[in-house]
């Protein structure tokens, strides 16, 4: 868009830029003049930002939209700064993401109202939710959402905050005040809060809603003195702004009670106990960032997460002993026996761990599993004997898993049902800004082709292998030589030499004066992220299925860790990921009849993939971790405006993403055009094009040793 440089544009000038992006919502009787005569009066400045933030919101929501936009700018700039105004534009095109145009119109009729709320020192969610989200990622327990909402409450899986804050006089305070909300919510899941029903227990009070405020006064002394112990630096920084503005952490009625649970040993029975004691003495008092309780959500949601979780639990439980009988020949019949053992640990809140043993030995779960069971224990306090799948006498036996709800491969016919499935952002480069939850992804299974393929691979390329086995055996960890060591197998002759001259000079010497060999040990998981779009047809698609096969056979000589997913999809709410091999299984016939089984699907889109593969790559606990995409093109999709400037945007800021949490991207392509676009996205030196799909088998393994030596 060319605007004259300098003076303020005239009311023609204004009319004319504004036709140009609501074109499609004007008419003979709706025109733009009445909006471009109140611009007109408006410094240069003013004009261009008005301008600037109508084409991004009729290029990324609505036509509508920007013209209610245009129609409330002036009243809008009279009431806020910049920073007010592109906080209340986010706000609203949240909102149209998530319910729709009528309620985002809504938003921006409200200007004066949201205003009022901002001021100007008043703070929204959308401007701090990554460094938020970041901060709860970092805490321990489940990972949780955050969503917007008028109340603040946690159902133990999401924690529901306010769009905006302006209770303190700053932002930074306003910052901290979210900060608080979130970790007291935070704590109410991590330390045990719903670990009973709170709706049975207040239905014996009088008045069950007096019970539950008062129930909620002693919880929040209770997980004060748990944040103080977890999070001692927010703890003080959450006191000194209470007692800055007039807000008593500890009213002196209440002090006897606060000391009985901030306890180490004090659990939610002890909340319990003492509203008993206190029903008719006290009445509740409440901090800036308590929030409320909402027990009936926090019951539906936990009965879910429950039952599901039980039979996850039992299912990984099934495989342990599947694989335990595979190992002992001698058995005629699978008579494994789980059992569950608390262990002391005194870093742990709740003072002790909990360890899996099979057949009287301890056994390290997966850490998908692992999680599985922090997620049981933070709900019930423990794992029930229930959970061991007891079968008979005490044997296990291998049932079939129970099918999904959904069929996945009908899931998506008629009105989408969103259950069951994961929800991503998506980054809109329009307006700077993620659109929430805007992606649907469900993770699907290749269906296993014979592994003929496979086979003729190996055969085709025996020698490639045989090499590729040798080249790798040699990267494996060797021996590496310590100098100046406190012990070891001989004298370190120069530190030696080092020392005695430093004890002619007066000086202490040192202890460390030996040499010892340590085994250099790889700490390396790779994500292969395998494009299965519809233009991988025919020999592209033979080249991946070669290169993943050459691949795995250099990985099982290597010993890294690694796993495979396709990609594919179509539209934004049809993202499918393909599970080929996960981190935790082993290169059987499966995997290499799933490996047969790729074949190509529809569309690449790429970022809601990513920030899938990503997530399950945090999972393991690894050095280094590595993202290596296999592609044949840049992003693209079917029907929306995904294809272009969007979708390599929206990539890019998924790969930002997957960097600042410690893992290294990495792009194959053989599109020949990928030097336009690749760079901006994986970086100058983080990607590399193929010129012929024959030789993609041949370099891809010799890209890994490249990226891991």
């Amino acid at each position: 868009m060319l605007i004259p440089p300098r003076q303020a544009l005239t009311a023609d000038q204004m009319e004319e830029y504004l036709d140009e992006f609501l074109v499609s919502v004007l008419s003979s009787r709706r025109t733009a003049a009445g909006i471009a005569q109140m611009l007109a009066k408006c410094a240069r400045p003013q004009q261009e930002f008005v301008l600037h933030w109508v084409e991004a919101i009729a290029r990324s929501g609505s036509a509508e939209m920007a013209y209610q936009f245009a129609s409330h700018a002036v009243p809008a700039m009279n009431l806020m700064d910049n920073d007010g105004i592109e906080a209340w534009i986010l706000h609203a095109m949240d909102i149209y993401d998530k319910n729709g145009l009528h309620s985002a119109i809504t938003i921006l009729q409200q200007v004066e109202g949201f205003s009022q709320t901002r001021k100007t020192t008043g703070l929204a969610l959308a401007e701090i939710e990554r460094v938020l989200e970041t901060f709860i990622t970092g805490l321990s327990g489940r990972h949780l959402k955050l969503a917007v909402s008028s109340e603040i409450y946690t159902d133990t899986e999401t924690l529901f905050l306010p769009a905006l804050l302006n209770h303190f006089a700053t932002r930074s305070e306003n910052f901290l005040l979210y900060k608080a909300m979130a970790a007291h919510l935070w704590a109410q899941t991590r330390f045990g809060t719903w670990r009973l029903s709170l709706n049975k227990a207040i239905q014996h009070f009088p008045q069950p809603e007096l019970a539950c405020q008062l129930f909620h006064t002693l919880e929040r002394l209770r997980l004060d003195a748990c944040i103080a112990r977890e999070l001692p630096g927010l703890y003080r920084d959450m006191n000194q702004l209470l007692r800055q503005h007039g807000e008593v952490p500890i009213p002196p009625t209440w002090q006897p009670l606060a000391k009985q649970l901030s306890k180490a040993s004090a659990t939610v029975q002890n909340s319990y106990d003492c509203l008993s004691q206190i029903y008719t003495t006290h009445t509740p008092y409440f901090l800036c960032y308590q929030g409320i309780l909402m027990p009936e959500r926090v019951e539906e949601v936990m009965a879910l997460r429950l039952a599901r979780e039980k039979e996850a639990f039992r299912i990984a439980l099934v495989h342990f002993a599947q694989e335990s009988f595979e190992n002992r020949p001698n058995m005629t019949e699978i008579t494994s026996r789980f059992a569950i053992t608390p262990v002391p640990n005194t870093l742990l809140s709740d003072g002790f761990q909990f360890e899996l043993h099979l057949d009287g030995q301890p056994i390290v779960p997966p850490d998908k599993v692992k999680s599985l069971m922090d997620s049981i224990i933070q709900d019930i306090g423990m794992i029930p004997e229930e959970y061991l799948v007891a079968a008979g006498d005490g044997g296990y036996k291998i049932r079939p898993e129970q099918k999904p709800e959904r069929d996945p491969e009908t899931v998506w016919q008629g009105v989408y049902h969103e259950e069951g499935a994961f929800l991503y952002n998506e980054w809109d480069y329009h307006r700077k800004h993620y659109r929430k939850n805007w992606c649907v992804l469900r993770e699907k299974d290749v269906y296993p082709q014979p592994e003929s393929f496979v086979t003729q691979t190996l055969q085709r390329h025996r020698g490639l292998v045989k090499h590729l086995r040798r080249t790798f055996e040699a990267l494996r960890g060797e021996d590496k030589l310590l100098k100046a060591q406190p012990n070891g197998e001989n004298i370190d002759l120069e530190a030696l030499v080092t020392a005695y001259a430093d004890a002619k000079h007066g000086l202490e010497m040192t202890n460390r004066l030996f040499v010892k060999m340590q085994k250099d040990e790889r700490n390396i998981a790779v994500m292969l992220m395998v494009d299965m779009s519809g233009s991988t047809k025919g020999w592209i698609n033979d080249a991946e299925r070669e290169a993943l096969v050459l691949l795995c056979e250099a990985l099982e000589t290597l010993g890294d860790r690694y796993a495979i997913y396709g990609f594919s999809g179509m539209t934004r709410k049809r993202c499918e990921i393909y599970r080929v091999k996960q981190f935790n299984e082993s290169y059987t016939n499966l995997v290499q009849q799933r490996i047969s089984g790729i074949t190509p699907q529809d569309y690449t889109r790429m970022g809601v993939a990513i920030r899938h593969l990503s997530q399950l790559l945090n999972q393991v606990d690894a050095r280094i971790k590595l993202l290596i995409t296999l592609s044949d093109g840049k992003p693209d999709d079917y029907g929306d405006h995904y294809r272009g400037t969007y979708g390599i945007e929206d990539t890019r800021q998924a790969l930002i993403e997957a960097k600042r949490d410690g893992i290294h991207p990495f792009c194959i392509t053989l599109d020949t055009e990928a030097k336009d676009y690749l760079p901006h996205m994986y970086g100058v030196v983080n990607y590399i094009v193929i010129d012929e799909v024959r030789k993609l088998p041949l370099k891809v393994s010799d890209i890994y040793r490249k990226l891991t030596s």
